[in-house]
């Protein structure tokens, strides 16, 4: 208990990208601008669903709210990785350390949902297409967005309550780009079992389960695609979904890779480089290769950014 007690800090040190000058200004330039992307990409596909009508279906309400999580996911976490990488002074507060992970965690753990909740979506407009409208209602869209946000943000606050209620005596450096919770058990006095599999519980529940809906949804979706006659339709059908496979294999890949895997497979820089295919790539790659893929979004940008015409 006394030794518990002698061990509390107050601030944690994170890694900056780089200890070489002349790469801590490369990669400051490079992370800065995958970061405007993100924002700009993320914040024109929104206005452009919100200004558009047509876009005012089920399938760009989800959209619009990736977009957001991607957003908010990233800000929480690249610009202090910023600051990092420039800065002498790498410290985060102890306070500041546990919202960026509650933040993340939750926004991580709402990527999720919404990505099982889109691709029930996309089985919904295929497998029933004349029934569409009818399921995928306004207020059922609302309740499971809503339901994604509230499980999400609830989940991480159990873990950002065990992880930093933890004894940390044997170092305050962590060795990673931000505060997540498996560097975090490392420098840990105590054992972090109880923490490890409280996060392979959650883990289970929800990455896992939504992977899982996720496959099942686009099982019937390919059934159903090879069973139309005409090739047209099935490239149709298919160019749907294509968008959302992309993004669910790079975001699930990564986030499973990260959080459940056997504990002796655990590698300090291999995990800093998925962390940040989760964290800053992914949220800058999801808006382009939907607007890319997406024939809808695609109409609606050229007619926002085309030159009006005088009558």
């Amino acid at each position: 208990m006394e030794q518990e007690n002698q061990t509390s800090v107050s601030t944690f040190i994170l890694l900056g990208l780089s200890n070489i000058t002349h790469l801590q200004a490369l990669y400051f330039l490079l992370f800065l601008g995958i970061y405007t992307i993100t924002l700009s990409g993320n914040v024109l596909l929104i206005v452009v669903v919100r200004a558009d009508s047509q876009l005012h279906t089920p399938m760009y309400f989800f959209l619009s709210n990736l977009s957001f999580i991607d957003i908010c996911f990233s800000s929480t976490i690249v610009p202090k990785l910023l600051a990092n990488t420039l800065s002498q002074d790498k410290s985060i507060s102890f306070l500041g350390c546990a919202s960026q992970m509650y933040f993340s965690l939750a926004l991580g753990a709402t990527e999720c949902i919404v990505l099982a909740v889109m691709a029930y979506d996309r089985y919904v407009a295929i497998c029933n297409p004349l029934r569409y409208q009818i399921i995928m209602n306004k207020t059922l869209c609302l309740c499971l967005a809503a339901s994604a946000w509230t499980v999400s943000f609830l989940n991480s606050v159990i873990h950002a309550t065990f992880t930093f209620q933890l004894p940390y005596c044997r170092s305050n450096r962590v060795n990673h780009y931000f505060c997540e919770m498996p560097p975090l058990f490392r420098l840990s006095c105590r054992d972090t079992f109880f923490n490890e599999v409280a996060v392979y519980i959650s883990g289970g529940l929800i990455a896992l389960c939504s992977f899982v809906l996720t496959i099942i949804s686009y099982i019937h979706i390919i059934s159903n695609i090879l069973k139309i006659r005409s090739s047209k339709g099935r490239y149709k059908a298919f160019s749907t979904c294509a968008s959302h496979i992309t993004v669910v294999s790079l975001y699930y890949g990564a986030i499973m890779f990260m959080y459940l895997r056997p504990r002796h497979s655990y590698s300090p820089d291999r995990d800093r480089a998925v962390s940040i295919l989760y964290t800053v790539v992914t949220p800058m790659l999801n808006p382009i290769i939907y607007s890319i893929r997406n024939k809808d979004v695609k109409g609606s940008l050229k007619k926002k950014l085309s030159p009006t015409v005088c009558k």
